[in-house]
């Protein structure tokens, strides 16, 4: 297999995505990702009127690579269709149209997408014929491809009405994002780890029951344990409640991610942190007075305003993708399994989890006994996918990107929605730019406390098994699908992302000390170290 040479797949700058994705991505996802994510992102960013109308994706050498859409920069608008596009600014937010928005989301698009999922997930796909399985992996494969657009249809919503706030407070209060953001604690119960009220019956049942107490406790093998949790008559219905709500999420962003059920010993994990009392601290009375004392009186009615409106939006952020593509991926991983399975047992594929690596249609055609790629071919694709990561190859192709213009040269009208959008883009991705060493980390404080506890560096969340309740998650990047693991984590620390990153909104959420954008930190902490996690000065240090 020959050096993958990393080219510009067009013209101009073309920025390595990240954040999501440490590895290249699955053939299987890359077409349902590339397609779906900028129709959905134009279409919401249209309704807000951004001058950012999408981001372009392509995939090189399996990485996502993204080039920023502004609306007209290339001549297609007239002055006329710009005229439009920035009064469609200034209407949406005067008008607040995140709320029409958030209404649609909540009546209409999310029971949708779990009515989809569920008629997906009723679906056996072990007891289908061959030409049934090809038929149900297209299926799911489109589903993904529609949850994808759902997700990034309401990408402009979930952060107009944040990214208006923070910029206002930020401009006339002088305050820090990570201080704003300790406002919106308990505006997102999503965040505060999925499917935690099924989590909380389960653990009050078992409780309430010796029996059941008997069998979580005991030495079976974790999914002999919630099998029997399953048949318990005591908690069996509290049980099949929680485990039908995570088993076929995805842990990622890929369909080459586990899902939480191929992770029983997680799970069992889990349940017993939560019944052993387990749970999101006390939430804290923010210092909002303190706050608003920053503020020049006249700017205060405003300020109470734009926070409000962050608040009430504030859950549409994860509740995207947990009830769209986290999902749609876990779903699809289970009908590739089995293609993969039975494509395993006639000798088409070395090994079953490779299906990932097929495309929808390659996979299907090889279910119906028609030529595909082989197993030496597959195997290849797999071995040049989990054999590097974002660390191997460059961060920018082409032309380094122009700067914004300066908001000044902007129409009044077009300023409030790129401050909005400028400011949640900031926080996503700037990270601390103090130096580390060896034994102590510098990073963005999302929460005060702090934890001392076992290190556990976590590359993919198979691993996650080897954490432990009190220990401190240490990883490049997380999901909004991590939230899983939250009952047994004592803090997170990561690599990368800014204030608003996931790992930073559930680590605020769940109330536990979270440090992000150390850069360094899965490289010069070790797995199984003793570290103490500092909320107050955003420092991480090895203690031994």
């Amino acid at each position: 297999m020959g050096e993958q040479v990393f080219e510009a797949p067009g013209p101009g700058p073309w920025e390595l995505e990240a954040t999501h994705n440490q590895r290249p991505m699955s053939r299987f996802a890359v077409q349902a990702f590339v397609t779906g994510f900028p129709r959905g992102f134009a279409e919401g960013t249209a309704r807000y009127g951004l001058l950012l109308s999408h981001m372009q994706p392509a995939v090189v050498g399996g990485f996502m690579y993204t080039q920023n859409v502004i609306f007209g920069a290339d001549g297609s608008a007239t002055p006329e269709q710009m005229q439009a596009r920035i009064g469609t600014s200034a209407q949406a937010f005067a008008g607040k149209r995140w709320r029409e928005d958030l209404a649609q989301w909540e009546k209409v698009d999310k029971p949708d997408a779990v009515a989809a999922h569920r008629a997906l997930q009723d679906v056996d796909p072990t007891g289908l014929s061959g030409e049934e399985l090809a038929e149900h992996v297209q299926r799911c494969r489109d589903h993904l491809e529609a949850m994808v657009y759902l997700h990034h249809k309401y990408s402009a919503t979930a952060v107009a009405p944040l990214g208006d706030f923070l910029a206002f407070a930020e401009e006339h209060a002088g305050v820090a994002a990570g201080e704003l953001l300790q406002l919106l604690r308990g505006s997102t119960p999503i965040s505060n780890g999925f499917a935690a009220d099924e989590l909380d019956e389960l653990a009050r049942a078992i409780r309430t029951s010796p029996t059941a107490a008997a069998i979580l406790h005991g030495a079976a093998e974790p999914t002999e344990t919630l099998a029997a949790l399953r048949a318990d008559p005591d908690v069996a219905a509290q049980a099949r409640a929680y485990l039908d709500a995570v088993w076929y999420r995805s842990m990622g962003y890929d369909v080459a991610d586990h899902m939480a059920g191929e992770m029983p010993e997680l799970l069992l994990e889990a349940i017993r942190a939560a019944t052993a009392g387990a749970t999101a601290a006390p939430l804290e009375e923010p210092e909002l007075d303190a706050i608003r004392e920053r503020l020049p009186v006249e700017h205060r009615a405003e300020f109470d305003s734009r926070l409000a409106e962050a608040r009430l939006i504030n859950h549409l952020r994860d509740e995207r993708g947990v009830y769209a593509d986290g999902w749609a991926a876990g779903l699809a991983r289970r009908a590739v399994l089995e293609a993969g399975r039975r494509l395993h047992a006639t000798g088409r594929l070395a090994d079953p989890t490779h299906a990932v690596d097929l495309e929808a249609a390659e996979l299907a055609d090889l279910l119906r006994g028609r030529p595909g790629p082989g197993a030496d071919e597959v195997a290849g694709r797999v071995r040049q996918r989990t054999s590097r990561t974002i660390d191997d190859v460059p961060p920018l192709l082409g032309p380094p990107p122009d700067p914004p213009p300066p908001l000044e040269m902007l129409p009044p009208p077009a300023r409030r929605g790129m401050l909005a959008a400028g400011s949640v883009m900031r926080n996503l991705f700037q990270v601390a730019d103090v130096p580390n060493t060896d034994t102590v980390l510098h990073g963005l404080a999302v929460n005060q406390g702090w934890h001392e506890g076992t290190a556990r560096v976590i590359d993919d969340a198979i691993d996650f098994g080897r954490i432990q309740r009190g220990d401190v998650l240490v990883t490049r990047m997380t999901s909004p699908y991590f939230n899983v693991v939250l009952p047994l984590l004592g803090a997170i620390v990561t690599d990368r992302g800014g204030q608003l990153c996931h790992a930073a909104i559930v680590a605020r959420e769940y109330g536990i000390p979270g440090i992000v954008g150390t850069r360094e930190a899965t490289r010069l902490i070790a797995d199984g170290a003793r570290v103490r996690v500092d909320g107050s000065t955003g420092e991480v240090r090895v203690l031994r």
